[in-house]
């Protein structure tokens, strides 16, 4: 059973970039909201959306997708794209396994990005992990063939729990071999908590993998 983040007081987001996720039909049709054919990219938990947006600058010929479950994220991503007249991104409020189940179809990511999700540190806590072998099982149906999946976090443990079960998924083909992770991928933009994190002296695993064209 997943367990969710506490109910928050939502703070009507009036941003025509923000969808909240229980009023999005099964299946939308993204091309016909993005108003082009363009590649998707899905991030999940975009924080504060200063990642999502960095990247959707850069890229204006990439559709992005910005999910997270927290309201006052979603309003501060809006706020950021809005002030740098980013348009090719949506900003969704949703449950990651609800939205990626109800309303993607299978193969239609280009690119899926993961970055410092709640590290969940004590181990009994550990099996309330977003990243595990059930959750990028259910990533590679959603992935094109040839997408590509990124995870990053500072939690050391994490990371390495992360990089040793991608080594043993058969849909999946690692980027970095023969490294399993990295602590440093160029062009890679850096988020808030991750510069946090590393101004404590902190290193983030950086993992990466491609989708099979066979699995």
């Amino acid at each position: 059973m997943v367990q969710l983040p506490a109910m928050e007081h939502l703070i009507t987001i009036d941003s025509p970039l923000f969808m909240a996720g229980a009023d999005l039909d099964e299946r939308p049709a993204w091309d016909m909201i993005f108003g082009n054919h363009n590649p998707l990219v899905l991030e999940i938990g975009c924080g504060i959306g200063d990642f999502a947006v960095a990247l959707a600058g850069r890229n204006p010929g990439w559709n992005y997708l910005a999910l997270d479950f927290y309201n006052k994220g979603c309003l501060k991503t809006c706020r950021r794209a809005e002030r740098l007249g980013v348009q090719n991104i949506r900003v969704i409020r949703d449950e990651a396994r609800s939205f990626i189940n109800r309303c993607l179809a299978k193969s239609s990511l280009q690119t899926v990005f993961i970055n410092c999700p709640d590290p969940w540190p004590k181990r009994r806590q550990r099996k309330r992990r977003l990243v595990n072998a059930a959750f990028v099982g259910l990533l590679a149906d959603y992935l094109l063939p040839g997408g590509d999946l990124y995870f990053t976090t500072d939690f050391a443990d994490y990371g390495l729990e992360v990089a040793r079960m991608m080594a043993g998924q058969e849909r999946y083909e690692n980027v970095l071999a023969p490294d399993l992770w990295r602590h440093d991928l160029a062009e890679y933009p850096r988020t808030k908590y991750m510069l946090k994190f590393m101004s404590e002296g902190s290193d983030i695993y950086f993992v990466h993998y491609r989708r099979t064209a066979d699995g």
